[in-house]
């Protein structure tokens, strides 16, 4: 068995329906974003993750952005309550999956919400972007439930985009990566290095100085290979066009299983 898991759904048929919010709404081939999101899996599975998926729920066209639904962290599974009404079916499957897989679990409780997109973990410090999905009730249950386990928990602001982690993620050696027009406050980072592109500031640490990322930040890429990492890019256009990155498509397990 694989020693790491990432959970993934497959998208809805509907996923042109999904909610954009900071972005003119594009045409979307659900065909095309299967075959993309197939693509994806397989790249995760090829560099030594174990796909589990999670089921599919074809009337919730924001399903296959999985990250939304729980924050993990050691061994605790924090199950989102979404900012978006809509979105909160989507919790349920997620729920169950992971209580299979044997985490300990809690749960945001009304009135907070809280997206999982919103948490960028770096170590032992979780950043958690404030104003958009996520509200402040959402942060004071975060930092209750994780910092009891040693965690630090780091509020951020958060107004030119999605989700936090839609404006910035993090290198292997702790540096944030962000556009920078779409950072509301690069100084909340120790150390911050801009890209020069907006899909750029996307990364999935593989291990091994691997970075799943999307195809469309050519320019960003060859950035980390001068830096010494090996990107990996995948064509993820069409959940581009309904604010989907590459970390939204999957909850990765590293800290449970190695």
């Amino acid at each position: 068995m694989a020693s790491r898991k990432a959970l993934v759904r497959r998208p809805s048929p509907r996923l042109a329906d999904g909610l954009v919010t900071h972005i003119d709404r594009k045409p979307v081939d659900p065909e095309l974003a299967l075959r993309q999101w197939e693509d994806y899996v397989a790249a995760l599975r090829a560099h030594g993750w174990e796909t589990v998926e999670v089921p599919p729920l074809d009337d919730c066209p924001d399903g296959v952005f999985i990250e939304d639904t729980m924050v993990v962290h050691r061994n605790v599974a924090l199950i989102a309550r979404p900012g978006a009404g809509s979105r909160r079916p989507e919790t349920a499957a997620a729920e169950e999956t992971v209580t299979a897989l044997g985490l300990s679990l809690n749960r945001i409780r009304e009135p907070g919400t809280l997206d999982g997109g919103d948490i960028l973990k770096i170590g032992d410090t979780l950043y958690v972007g404030r104003g958009g999905r996520t509200d402040g009730e959402g942060v004071r249950q975060l930092r209750a439930v994780f910092e009891p386990l040693g965690a630090r928990v780091v509020a951020v602001p958060v107004s030119r985009v999605l989700h936090l982690k839609s404006a910035v993620t993090a290198l292997p050696d702790g540096t944030v990566i962000g556009y920078p027009l779409l950072v509301d406050d690069p100084a909340a980072f120790p150390r911050f290095l801009p890209v020069p592109e907006e899909s750029g500031a996307h990364v999935v640490l593989l291990g091994g100085g691997r970075l799943l990322m999307a195809k469309s930040a050519p320019r960003s890429a060859e950035l980390f290979a001068d830096l010494g990492y090996q990107p990996v890019p995948v064509d993820i256009s069409e959940f581009e066009k309904m604010e989907g990155c590459v970390t939204c498509l999957s909850v990765r397990l590293r800290e449970l299983y190695g």
